[in-house]
């Protein structure tokens, strides 16, 4: 009988200390994270010093937690993956001095993953025989790209955002109307309540045939609504009842220029045969629903990871390691270094 396959991800590129341990490619044993949000709340977004510093004092525990959870010792592993591209130069030293002593300690192979490149894997982690090739948007904070993925570990970039990422868009939407950090979840939560056709938001397409993203400009749509175009209006007291449906209409246009663009990458790109989501704003419930009911998208075998694969976690960095090593016969030495962009796409 042939020795299940063990493997470490360790995840350290912005405000999440995670780490995870998975078998065989897919099967995750154990996924603990620690989330900074409570620190940068006042900031309104990541400040990176915090950041690795509290990676610093998290990372032994979280460790620790991933290996009791999974219920294996670091010389039951059989590879240790960490982030090593893209993200916040001091938060992923942290994430690879940790590796690196783990590999070196107890001798154990070690795998530099792209950050990018693991949301896309999350796909076939929760469907190792996700039909090929697939559509896959990546959505979250930091990034907002289209990837057609025609193998595992192998995606072609069709469009990305010109400017603000779909999250960080919803972020400053949220500060806007007084809403707490991180803005996704607030206003998700909000828009709950409101009516999404109260306000009409632009939906920013760009060129006919432009598979990019631009956010900013919805920001600046909604600003102007509040303040008027000369932004001459003092910022008004909101009720909740205008909260909320700024929120479910600043909400809709955000998930529907995603939406749109993903119909447009399909009319590019006729021979799809499954679409798959990553990033934190995958976990939005409008856009869940959204793409399981647009008429052109579902002809597409959908493919929705688990929430807690969606954000920054370990368990992909574990899975797509693990690929590279055992089927690209990948490995780095103790001189992988940190770096703040990919290498090359992913």
């Amino acid at each position: 009988m042939i020795r299940p396959f063990l493997a470490l991800g360790v995840e350290t590129s912005c405000d999440e200390t995670a780490a995870a341990v998975v078998r065989d490619e897919c099967e995750v044993l154990s996924n603990a994270v620690h989330s900074q949000i409570h620190l940068h709340a006042r900031y309104r977004g990541v400040v990176p010093e915090v950041a690795s510093r509290s990676h610093t004092e998290r990372i032994t525990g979280i460790l620790e937690h991933a290996l009791a959870d999974a219920g294996v010792t670091p010389e039951d592993l059989d590879l240790i993956a960490v982030t090593a591209r893209p993200g916040m130069i001091g938060s992923l030293l942290v994430g690879l001095a940790a590796a690196k002593a783990l590999a070196l300690h107890f001798d154990k192979p070690l795998v530099g993953v792209d950050h990018v490149a693991a949301h896309l894997h999350a796909g076939f982690m929760a469907e190792p025989d996700m039909p090929l090739p697939c559509l896959t948007l990546m959505a979250s904070g930091g990034h907002t790209a289209l990837y057609l993925v025609e193998a595992r570990g192998q995606a072609r970039r069709l469009g990305r955002t010109l400017d603000d990422a779909a999250g960080e868009a919803l972020d400053k939407g949220a500060a806007l109307l007084g809403l707490p950090y991180p803005g996704g979840p607030s206003i998700q939560e909000a828009a709950r309540r409101g009516d999404p056709s109260a306000v009409k938001l632009p939906r920013p397409m760009l060129g006919p045939d432009s598979l990019d993203f631009s956010f900013s400009g919805m920001k600046t749509a909604l600003l102007y609504h509040l303040r008027g175009n000369a932004l001459t209006r003092p910022m008004p007291e909101l009720s909740e009842d205008e909260v909320a449906d700024l929120a479910a209409s600043y909400q809709l246009a955000v998930v529907d220029t995603l939406i749109r663009k993903l119909r447009r990458a399909l009319r590019q790109h006729p021979d799809v045969r499954s679409l798959s989501i990553g990033g934190g704003v995958a976990r939005n419930e409008l856009l869940r629903a959204r793409l399981a009911e647009d008429r052109e998208l579902r002809a597409l075998h959908l493919v929705l990871p688990p929430l807690a694969l969606c954000t920054d976690n370990g368990a992909m960095i574990a899975g797509l390691g693990t690929h590279l090593f055992r089927e690209r016969g990948i490995r780095d030495d103790l001189s992988l270094d940190a770096r703040a962009t990919s290498r090359r796409e992913p």
